[in-house]
Formats: C-alpha cells, structure tokens, sequence
C-alpha cells in the first residue's frame, strides 16, 4: 500500500515481479478493506504513509492485528527516518538498493508462523546422579 497510486502499483509490480501475489492498495482505509478481503499473508507498506498515518482500525481489527507489515521506502534511506513517526515503527527496507534474495528473506521472516515444541530434554528436569 502507499500514499497514492503511483507508489502503490509501484510496490505492486516489483513484489510481483519476485514471484508473490499482490494487490494495489492506495491509502490505510483502502488497504484494510482489501487486506480484510484477500487476508493476506504479509502487508507490504510505504514507510512514510506508515509513519504518519493513525493505525487504530488496523490495530483493532481481530484479524489485521495479527498480520506482519513490512514498510518498505522509495525515497528514504534506512538512516533517515521520518521525524513526524507517530507509530514508532522498527525500520524499512530500501526499494533502490533492495535484492530479490533480501526482500524475500525479509518477507519470509515476516510471514513465518511457528509453533514451538520444547526438546523432549527439557520435558522434565534431570537431576544429577551423585557417584
């Protein structure tokens, strides 16, 4: 998703250029309503419509809470963060700079869902035997 059309067909096709399905979004209202229909696995999202925008619908919602955003920047270099950055975002990929084997790591990461499973050393505590 970004701030206008442009940006957001932008996102779109070099996402999709990667080999992952995506759809165009323009806006936070915009993107919730598609996000609600198509649920998708992870929200790509421009940096600076993320940082300034009010994110409560996304927030509340039972199922966009739970979804990863990834917020990605045309313009801004990772070391220039948006001062007005009122959702304290973690940090953003750099589109010009950007690697296919980096953005679909990053997304990866992103979208992995685990379930953890302890060892089965760790079941019970041993104590240890005294020779």
């Amino acid at each position: 998703m970004g701030r206008h059309q442009y940006l957001s067909d932008h996102f779109s096709l070099f996402f999709r250029d990667l080999g992952l399905d995506t759809v165009s979004a323009v806006g936070i209202d915009e993107a919730v309503n598609a996000a609600r229909h198509d649920r998708p696995d992870v929200v790509i999202c421009d940096y600076d419509l993320l940082a300034t925008a009010p994110l409560g619908a996304w927030e509340r919602d039972d199922v966009l809470s739970c979804t990863p955003v990834v917020a990605v920047s045309l313009t801004r270099r990772p070391s220039e963060g948006h001062l007005l950055d009122v959702n304290g975002i973690a940090g953003f990929l750099y589109m010009p700079t950007l690697s296919r084997d980096e953005a679909l790591t990053a997304l990866a990461g992103a979208c992995r869902r685990h379930t953890y499973v302890l060892n089965s050393s760790f079941d019970k505590p041993r104590m240890p035997t005294r020779r």
